[in-house]
This record gives C-alpha cells, sequence and structure tokens, in this order.
C-alpha cells in the first residue's frame, strides 16, 4: 500500500468550527478510517500540527484529539517541508496576513470564509496562490449536507419544471449572555472586529445560489442590529455596532427570485436551523440540512381564501419525503477529502479561493445596498 503522507498546519482549531468540524469530525475521523483511499493500493494519511494562541487550550485538544503535535507560534512550522499545506480556521481578520504567509512558504491553502474583510484582499489571495502555482480552496460546506445534495438531485431529474423562486430561512436565538450563557462569540456582535452576519452568511448564499441554482446577478440587502447590547465572555455588558439579522433578495441570471432571512434574534417553529423553499411549475420542495420534503403538481391542495372559516386544508399533509439515496458523510469531511485528493492527484477542485473572494463580493454588495438603500449589480470577478 503507497501513503502519501501529507503534513497538515491546522490554524486557529480552538474555535469552535475548527475543534468541531474541521479537527474532531474531519481530519481525526479520516485519520481514523484509515486516510483518504485513492486506489485499491493508494491512500492519503493527513499528518496535522496544530496552532493557536492558547496552549491551554491546545494541551486539551491533544488529549481529546488525539493529536500530538501542537504549538503556539506558526512560525515554527510554516517553513517546514514536512507541511504541504495550510488551513486557516481563525477570525476573519487574521486569515489574510496568515495566508499570505503560507503562500510565501509555498503551502497550498485551504481556508474558512469568509476568506478575507473584503473582496480586493480576497481575490489578492487567489491571485497569489494561482502565480505561485499552489493549489487553494474555502470552505462551502453546505454543498455536500444531505438536504442540499437532495435538492439538487431534485433539479437535475427536472423534479420543478421551470423555478421560479427560492426561500431561505436561517437563524436561531443568540442568547444575550445575562441570564443564559450565549452560544456564539462576542466578536460576532462587533463590527469593529469584524462581526456581523451579512459577512457571515452572504457568503454561504453566495455558493449555495451559485451552486446549486443559478448565478447571481443582484442583490437587495437590508441589515438590523435588533438586540443593541450583549454580556461578553467576561461578563461585562458591551455595545453591539454589527447588525445581528439580514433580509436579502437576490436576482439570478435565469429569471429565479431568491430571498434569504439570515437572523441571531428569531425562534425556530420550522424543520431546521436552514430551511430553502423552492416553488417550481411542476413541483415544490422544503428542504433542511438533512431532510427534504416534495409537493407535486398533482398534489397541490387547492385553497379558498375564506379568513371567515377555520382552514379545512392541513398544508403539512401532501408532502412525500424525500429518502436517503445515497451515503452521505459530515460535509466538513467530504470536502476534505477532495481537497486532500485535489492536492496529491490533482482531482478537480472547483471551490478556490475565487469562488471564496465571490463569497465576500456579495456581502460587500449587500451592504452597499443596504447603505444606498437600492438594488446593487454583482459585476464578474
Amino acid at each position: 500500500m503507497k501513503k502519501h503522507k501529507i503534513g497538515i498546519i491546522m490554524n486557529g482549531v480552538t474555535g469552535r468550527m475548527g475543534t468541531n468540524q474541521h479537527l474532531l469530525r474531519s481530519i481525526v475521523e479520516i485519520i481514523k478510517q484509515g486516510g483518504v483511499k485513492i486506489s485499491e493500493d493508494e491512500v492519503i494519511i493527513p499528518d496535522p500540527v496544530l496552532v493557536g494562541r492558547n496552549m491551554a487550550k491546545l494541551e486539551k485538544l491533544r488529549k481529546v484529539s488525539g493529536i500530538q503535535k501542537i504549538t503556539t507560534h506558526p512560525e515554527e512550522v510554516i517553513n517546514d517541508p514536512a507541511y504541504q499545506i495550510y488551513f486557516d480556521a481563525q477570525t476573519t481578520g487574521r486569515r489574510a496576513a496568515a495566508v499570505k504567509e503560507a503562500i510565501k512558504a509555498g503551502k497550498h491553502v485551504y481556508c474558512e470564509k469568509p476568506v478575507a474583510v473584503n473582496t480586493e484582499t480576497a481575490l489578492e489571495l487567489y491571485t497569489l496562490c494561482k502565480e505561485a502555482g499552489l493549489k487553494n480552496g474555502v470552505v462551502q460546506d453546505k454543498l455536500w449536507m444531505p438536504g442540499m445534495i437532495k435538492l439538487k438531485r431534485l433539479i437535475e431529474q427536472g423534479f420543478f419544471g421551470r423555478i421560479l423562486s427560492v426561500r431561505g430561512e436561517f437563524g436561531y436565538w443568540v442568547f444575550e449572555g445575562d441570564t443564559i450563557p450565549a452560544q456564539r462569540p462576542s466578536w460576532n456582535y462587533r463590527k469593529e472586529d469584524d462581526g456581523g452576519i451579512v459577512m457571515d452568511m452572504l457568503c454561504h448564499w453566495r455558493y449555495v445560489l451559485d451552486d446549486i441554482f443559478g448565478k447571481v446577478k443582484a442583490v437587495s440587502c437590508l441589515g438590523a442590529t435588533h438586540i443593541p447590547k450583549r454580556v461578553n465572555e467576561q461578563g461585562q455588558v458591551y455595545k453591539c455596532t454589527a447588525e445581528d439579522s439580514a433580509y436579502a433578495t437576490f436576482e439570478l441570471e435565469n429569471g429565479i427570485i431568491a430571498h434569504f432571512n439570515s437572523s441571531w434574534t428569531v425562534r425556530v417553529r420550522r424543520d431546521d436551523l436552514l430551511t430553502l423553499q423552492v416553488d417550481g411549475t411542476k413541483g415544490s420542495a422544503v428542504a433542511g440540512l438533512r431532510d427534504c420534503y416534495t409537493q407535486a403538481y398533482g398534489n397541490t391542495p387547492k385553497p379558498v381564501w375564506n379568513p371567515d372559516v377555520a382552514q379545512s386544508i392541513n398544508f403539512f399533509e401532501g408532502w412525500s419525503k424525500v429518502p436517503d439515496q445515497e451515503v452521505y458523510d459530515n460535509a466538513f469531511k467530504a470536502q476534505w477529502e477532495l481537497f486532500l485528493k485535489h492536492v496529491v492527484k490533482g482531482d478537480p477542485f472547483p471551490w478556490n479561493l475565487l469562488e471564496g473572494a465571490k463569497g465576500v463580493q456579495l456581502a460587500e454588495k449587500g451592504l452597499e445596498s443596504w447603505a444606498k438603500r437600492s438594488w446593487v449589480e454583482i459585476p464578474d470577478l
């Protein structure tokens, strides 16, 4: 068995996403399964070093994950030829400078989104990688969620006919931190620390729309800071300077209209934290992160508007659950495996830093639309 040992510098894995999704549920699981199988006699074995700013957190991660190599000094490993990949899951404001150092050291780059705080910097990172001949990628995890895969399969099968619209609902109530601890870090709500839900979530909606439904042509966005004060990790009250909710409408090049409500100040009464309703001429579907329900034209009820009598139709009936027709792995792990194959064998990997820059661009255009209170066109990058 030929083994490709691939060293990975994993920077920022002490954070929530870095720890849970990228380390424990992706890289550790890949190692446990014996690596990424390329063929019957060839496999890729990840060999990570964990990088962070807090040694106590790294020591805890070492015990939990079984990964022995840790450091608070990325400069000690960035030029080590044993590590071919640099991965970044730090806060957004720290990412660009660290990625540039990795590019200078000749590392292939894989990172979380947003890839940078603005489109110009995001494009610069892509250009630097391209000029250096380095493979690069950005995490676009929702494309590998079972619910999104089922939606894409329905489109491929022609279930919807002509798609008319997409309605997205995302979010949940993030506690303020005074009586019940907040489940998101306080920097998310400070603009000076690169917080805000527009930059966070419109990066997601860009790749979901582009990859599943059609290229985004224009955006109209309104943000809001519904909760003006919260309590930070030290128990101190602070002013929220970044928006906690965003209401955005997107026009796609194929005529589809999409609208996404994104909020950390909403209570959930739907199937999942994210649901997409897709309506077409021949049928509709509602997909969450894992499940998907359909209603074909022939199963569509015929309501008659009459507010003076009780509604006789149970609108939850007449929908059919799409069965699991494939094996669905953890979405982050699935993309990690594809990126590792891309680095080792050159397999296609279209989700590069240019795609990440498109997400940052849409978020910036959303903020511009909010400031101007008008529609904003999305130019090609």
